[in-house]
């Protein structure tokens, strides 16, 4: 199975589990970016880790601050393999861009149809330098 997915910001290919959350999250206070787990105890993957993992998100929620915790993540090493988006959303970006521009190995993030979200869940796969999602 694979996909061409648009790149949003381009970075490092990736592999790893997929992590197909079921609802939006709040990077600020939701996700740990000390270990790269969900903190939020509402969201209903609490407790699972984001950290080497292809993220699909469904969408985020609110703060301004979820670009600073994703570049927490990526400075930790706890940042997902991959980020699959079904729509940009600039602020979160803006975490990898500013990363990046400090000179860190950032994962890069991809534009793919939400429809397409469930058939990845649990499977492990590689996302490419020029958005393909291949799962093996």
């Amino acid at each position: 199975m694979s996909a061409t997915a648009e790149i949003l910001v381009p970075g490092k290919a990736g592999a790893g589990e997929a992590l197909v959350l079921t609802a939006p999250i709040s990077f600020w206070g939701g996700v740990d970016a000390k270990s790269g787990r969900i903190a939020d105890v509402r969201h209903p993957q609490h407790g699972q880790s984001i950290s080497g993992r292809v993220l699909f998100l469904p969408g985020t929620i609110g703060s301004s601050s979820a670009s600073a915790v994703l570049m927490e993540l990526v400075h930790s090493g706890h940042a997902p393999a991959a980020l699959v988006l079904h729509e940009p959303d600039a602020i979160l970006l803006l975490g990898l861009i500013v990363a990046r521009e400090m000179g860190w190995e950032t994962p890069m993030a991809v534009q793919l149809a939400r429809n397409l979200f469930e058939t990845y869940r649990g499977r492990t796969l590689t996302v490419t330098e020029d958005g393909a999602l291949i799962a093996r």
